[in-house]
């Protein structure tokens, strides 16, 4: 072992070094290819079906009943797919090069900050789409749904950031405040889900198996700081970061476009 690789070593994040990095490039090369050319097919396949965003304001004093919904724009459910591709892509090609050295700097630290700013917009992306899918189109709630979602993102930067390499203790604050922002959006859908008088199977299959996927990034953090098995180093972590982002963010996406195809 060379001096520099132990002095690398000493003072990194666990299993962060000269390898890990050139596996962890390789790998944001190929997902930038594989989520760029899944945008690009959506694009090509995507129909018209459009989900309208509405309004509903006050006409009077409390308790007055509200007037009808009112239409503000439609979202191309298509084209909004095809973005959360497209930021997942950016994301990886951005790390992978222009980026590279601040994105290794940041792994030696035991955080990626552009991991959480792409989450927090894409992940978004795709909850408000599977809002829309359970009959939640007010522009109230799905600036809500936004804020929420973005907290729950923003506390898992806070969980890396309050935990840095040679750290004596792990809090796991952050990390449980994130998952209690994150579930509200989650109830509202499911409260929707199971009052609504008709919803398609489909709907239902859709909606616990992009639970699931979502939550298994949660998982995947929680793994990391109670350092179960390999996920005792970070830069298995942020590998399977990387497993996570392209299973589950296609298996997300396509989803969510097949139920396109159906409406």
């Amino acid at each position: 072992m060379s001096s520099d690789e132990g002095h690398d070593i000493a003072q990194s994040a666990v299993g962060v070094n000269r390898q890990s990095f050139r596996t962890l490039r390789r790998w944001n090369l190929g997902l930038a290819v594989l989520h760029a050319a899944q945008a690009v097919v959506v694009v090509v396949l995507a129909t018209d079906f459009a989900i309208a965003v509405t309004r509903t304001l006050p006409a009077g004093p409390p308790g007055t009943p509200l007037p009808a919904p009112e239409e503000l724009f439609d979202v191309r459910i298509g084209w909004a797919i095809a973005a959360f591709l497209g930021l997942a892509a950016l994301d990886h090609l951005v790390t992978a090069t222009v980026a590279r050295v601040t994105y290794e700097r940041d792994l030696r630290q035991g955080i990626n900050r552009f991991r959480w700013v792409e989450y927090s917009v894409s992940a978004t992306i795709m909850l408000l789409l599977i809002a829309f899918y359970n009959g939640i189109t007010g522009i109230s709630a799905i600036l809500a749904i936004i804020g929420a979602n973005a907290a729950m993102i923003w506390f898992g930067w806070l969980q890396e950031s309050m935990n840095p390499p040679g750290r004596r203790t792990v809090t796991m604050l952050p990390f449980w405040f994130g998952t209690a922002a994150g579930l509200f959006p989650w109830l509202a859908i499911a409260y929707n889900l199971v009052a609504a008088d008709s919803v398609p199977g489909f709907v239902y299959g859709i909606f616990i198996s992009l639970f699931v996927f979502f939550s298994s990034f949660g998982l995947n953090q929680w793994l990391q700081y109670k350092g179960v098995g390999p996920w005792a180093s970070y830069a298995f972590g942020e590998k399977a970061y990387l497993v996570l982002s392209l299973v589950a963010k296609s298996a997300l996406a396509w989803q969510i476009f097949a139920g396109s195809l159906a409406g």
